[in-house]
């Protein structure tokens, strides 16, 4: 069964890194294999509540390959760590089938409570070099998180996700259109209101300037006050 599930992750690894060569280049130097034939053994033991060895197991593999995985986290098959340096996978992490990972990418928690506390991946999916996925809840099927983005709640399957914090920018490979934030929508009616009432004030101002009546009223105040002085 272990050495099942290592081939399997050795032959996606050589199917989707365009720069192997052969299999055994793969088997041989490539950490981001190593870092998962450690956790596969590592994960035995934990299993078997023999936590110690499991625990040595990971330390001893994170310093040689810069890549940190729990013994306790689950991981699918045919899963490709690409460059790898930087990966963190908790504790309760679960990863899907055929999912890619690459450098500086966190699957961790938020808090310090027991249980679930990292997320689940779906399968077939991908996490951009960076990206951080915090929290207990679930990422679908064949879903993108871009490079750097901070996904914080839950995707359905099909979903691409960027930014900071994270948010759909596609659904099965259409986009999604942002919509205006609140305080943007309000500030742009009060600019309106603000456009009309200028308006209204000049044409005001234009109608006062064309009536006699208001000239010839403010001459003869002038001229009062004058008379007033002398």
């Amino acid at each position: 069964m272990l050495i099942d599930d290592i081939m399997m992750d050795v032959i996606a690894t050589k199917k989707k890194d365009p720069a192997a060569h052969s299999t055994l280049e793969v088997l041989l130097l490539y950490q981001g294999v190593h870092a998962l034939i450690a956790h596969r053994f590592a994960h035995w033991f934990y299993e078997h509540k023999m936590y110690f060895t499991a625990r040595l197991i990971s330390q001893v593999s994170r310093f040689f390959t810069q890549i940190e995985i729990h013994p306790g986290a689950k991981l699918g098959h045919g899963i490709v760590i690409d460059h790898g340096a930087g990966v963190v996978i908790g504790e309760t992490a679960e990863v899907g089938d055929n999912c890619l990972i690459y450098q500086g990418v966190t699957l961790g928690g938020i808090g310090t409570q027991k249980g679930k506390r990292h997320p689940t991946l779906g399968n077939n999916v991908t996490v951009g070099a960076g990206a951080k996925i915090l929290g207990s809840f679930e990422v679908g099927d064949n879903c993108t998180i871009a490079a750097n983005a901070v996904l914080l709640k839950p995707l359905q399957n099909d979903v691409t996700a960027a930014g900071i914090p994270a948010r759909p920018i596609r659904i099965a490979g259409e986009r999604v259109e942002k919509k205006p934030h609140a305080y943007s929508a309000d500030l742009g009616k009060l600019q309106d209101k603000i456009y009309v009432l200028e308006c209204r004030i000049k044409t005001l101002e234009s109608t006062l300037k064309s009536v006699p009546e208001l000239h010839d009223t403010g001459e003869k105040k002038n001229d009062c006050i004058e008379s007033g002085k002398n």
